[in-house]
């Protein structure tokens, strides 16, 4: 894959990003080795892109990503993680994370949202001794939707320090939702923003935050491109889900309008899923997560391989 440069900065993401969810226990538990298989896999394709957490499984999909890529050259891939939930011992743990979390782990932490300077210097220490890492190359701030002031004015500023003091490579901010990521964009000094669910094949409703980031120079990672898992079968069945929860019956249906044009065209509805944010020059990458090897296989053919124009043209005037 050809590495795409992020912003104005010197750091470079692969295309397709491998999203570090999954590795967290995201809803359902995974064992190591099948973590490992899915780095092993994306690693064999050409990504080069690994996106993590603290909030990933209380830790775990750090750790687990950091000794998938311990033996791979460092120089030859980019890592980001995120900042905004401390971990920090449970005073009353109940046993497993799901609840709280959405994670399948044990829930021996609990998160504590800081976004102080001190905040993010403390996350970011933690994060770099799961990974087993000196340094990470791009750090966000995650879902500061409630610490909107903080966030602006003391996590951004302390990851600029360790930006523009070689510490880190890029900054950004990490948010389902796109009004405050416009906020950052225009009153902040960012390299990217990475923006969930938001420029989707089936939800575009982030094309002003694309326009605001190719007037700035600000590159956009697009994650979440299957929206929960809608976008994520060849057909969608009565029971998909969009964002995290059941999806609406207007939206399912227009997934599957989409699915049936992608099927006349010779194609699936993933396919267009994972292409579809990477039309826009403003995107530098898409991020999905991956449970498997063989749904890391699928997006990298899928993501190295454009549809036609008449394929697009069809699917934009049906969805």
């Amino acid at each position: 894959m050809t590495a795409r440069r992020l912003g104005r900065t010197h750091v470079r993401v692969s295309p397709l990003g491998f999203g570090g969810a999954p590795l967290g226990n995201l809803y359902t538990p995974i064992d190591d080795d099948q973590a490992r298989a899915a780095v092993d896999a994306a690693w064999d394709a050409g990504v080069r892109y690994y996106d993590t957490a603290p909030h990933y499984g209380l830790g775990l999909s750090e750790r687990r990503l950091g000794v998938a890529l311990a033996h791979r050259p460092r120089v030859e891939f980019t890592v980001s993680t995120k900042v905004g939930r401390l971990l920090e011992p449970h005073p009353a743990p109940t046993g497993s994370d799901l609840a709280a979390g959405g994670f399948a782990v044990p829930d021996t932490l609990v998160r504590r949202p800081d976004y102080s300077r001190d905040g993010v210097l403390r996350s970011l220490e933690g994060s770099l001794a799961r990974l087993g890492l000196d340094r990470v190359d791009i750090v966000y701030v995650h879902d500061p939707d409630a610490h909107l002031d903080a966030a602006l004015h003391q996590a951004l500023p302390a990851l600029t320090d360790l930006r523009d003091q070689g510490v880190i490579g890029a900054v950004g901010v990490g948010m389902n939702t796109v009004a405050p990521l416009l906020r950052f964009v225009t009153e902040a000094d960012v390299d990217a923003v990475m923006v969930a669910g938001r420029w989707t094949l089936i939800d575009r409703t982030a094309r002003p935050l694309l326009d605001a980031c190719a007037e700035r120079g600000v590159s956009v990672v697009a994650a979440a491109p299957f929206n929960s898992g809608l976008l994520s079968r060849p057909c969608p069945p009565d029971d998909a889900s969009f964002d995290y929860g059941p999806a609406p019956e207007a939206l399912l249906r227009r997934a599957r309008r989409l699915a049936g044009v992608c099927a006349d065209h010779g194609t699936v509805l993933p396919h267009a899923a994972v292409r579809f944010p990477l039309r826009d020059p403003v995107v530098a990458a898409v991020v999905a997560g991956f449970r498997s090897p063989q749904e890391v296989t699928s997006a990298a053919h899928w993501s190295a391989h454009d549809l036609p124009a008449t394929t697009w043209s069809a699917l934009d005037s049906a969805g």
